[in-house]
């Protein structure tokens, strides 16, 4: 196992091009032609790299993803690994990649391109060192994570039916690079709130007002939320009325809903489903639903974890740690199919924001920790 630290550190140097090479290709989530052309570069460095297959897949509306295997055998390992960002074309004209006092910068560093490209150095390491699996390991390069999956949900969803587990290669969290064995679910509603518009002067009483019935409603969603078991409803966006002297006829609002498990998304479904009017002539609409599902850290992901602390402190020489993520992944769609331990990528910080980052001399130990989890539960070949 220490021989496969010490083989990813010689590629140090080499690690460090394919990332700035990968932050320089722009791919904001809908923009095609990047995102395109960006596939088209980690099909291509997958196979250069790991001596595996991959194939490009074709997408008409959203950007192509990317399906690659690398070793063989009739069971499977997932890797799942985004290549959109939400920066837009030509951020990296204002954001360029540059390193300093060790740290890399740039659109996309953390989220989540430093940990597809550990993922790449990490089998290209099992590769030179001829350690062999007995499962094969499928990488799913998806172009649409941070839009909500709409073309690769599904793909996602049937590959992970058909493998043992998961390791997906998102940042890990805060500092020390935690793993992430619990990740909340998502839902998204849309409210529309129909009153009874009048004259606000001459003919108040006669009105029933959308926006009055949004406020109780907003009010109500707000106090079923529980920390404690981690349920939280958000009214994140609201709009309605047509003139300041009308009473408001329409109202409407989004909502996210998020939740740590399956149980209490079972709970918080119906209060938002079944909201009753607070006000006399008032109809209410609500659509939407779940877009992910909770990653619950089941006793599968405990082992998991487990494994990684084991080989991070037996082979690598530090603590790692686990916390739980109130942001979804793609991990989501497969916890429900397969264990999944998340949060596999780099330590770093400031995802989405424009201080983004990586720490570079805890690449080698990252990419080189989910090399030892794939051999060591990949079983290796005598």
């Amino acid at each position: 196992m220490r021989d496969i630290y010490h083989a990813i550190k010689q590629d140090e140097d080499m690690m460090v091009d394919y990332l700035k090479e990968i932050i320089e290709k722009e791919s904001p989530s809908l923009d095609k032609e990047l995102v395109d052309q960006v596939a088209d570069w980690v099909a291509r460095t997958f196979e250069q790299l790991t001596g595996g297959q991959s194939t490009v897949i074709e997408n008409a509306l959203y950007g192509n993803h990317v399906r690659a295997e690398w070793g063989e055998g009739e069971e499977q390992i997932l890797v799942l690994a985004h290549m959109d960002t939400v920066w837009p074309r030509d951020t990296i004209k204002k954001m360029p990649f540059t390193i300093q006092d060790g740290i890399a910068y740039g659109p996309g560093v953390f989220d989540m391109k430093g940990g597809l490209i550990q993922g790449l150095f990490a089998v290209k390491a099992l590769k030179d060192l001829g350690i062999k699996l007995q499962k094969k390991v499928v990488f799913l390069f998806d172009a649409d994570e941070e839009i909500g999956n709409p073309s690769s949900k599904k793909m996602i969803e049937e590959e992970a039916k058909k493998s043992e587990l998961v390791f997906v290669l998102e940042p890990g969290m805060s500092e020390k690079g935690s793993l992430k064995t619990t990740r909340k679910g998502l839902g998204v509603f849309h409210i529309e709130v129909t009153g009874k518009p009048s004259h606000a002067g001459m003919d108040p009483a006669k009105g029933v007002s959308a926006i009055e019935e949004l406020a109780h409603q907003t009010l109500y969603l707000h106090s079923q939320s529980n920390l404690k078991t981690g349920t939280t409803f958000n009214v994140g966006k609201i709009e309605g009325g047509s003139a300041s002297n009308v009473i408001a006829e329409k109202a409407r609002a989004e909502v996210d809903l998020r939740v740590e498990s399956e149980e209490e998304m079972n709970r918080a479904l119906p209060l938002i489903r079944q909201l009753k009017p607070k006000l006399d002539g008032v109809k209410i609409q609500v659509e939407g639903g779940i877009n992910r599902p909770p990653l619950e850290r089941t006793d599968q992901v405990a082992d998991l974890f487990a494994t990684a602390k084991q080989l991070a402190d037996e082979y690598l020489g530090f603590e790692l740690t686990e916390m739980a993520s109130g942001g979804a992944s793609d991990g989501n769609y497969t916890a429900p199919h397969a264990p999944t331990l998340d949060g596999l990528g780099p330590v770093g910080d400031g995802a989405h924001a424009n201080h983004e980052q990586v720490v570079l001399s805890q690449m080698p130990v990252r990419s080189a920790l989910f090399a030892m989890l794939l051999a060591e539960c990949g079983g290796k070949k005598s």
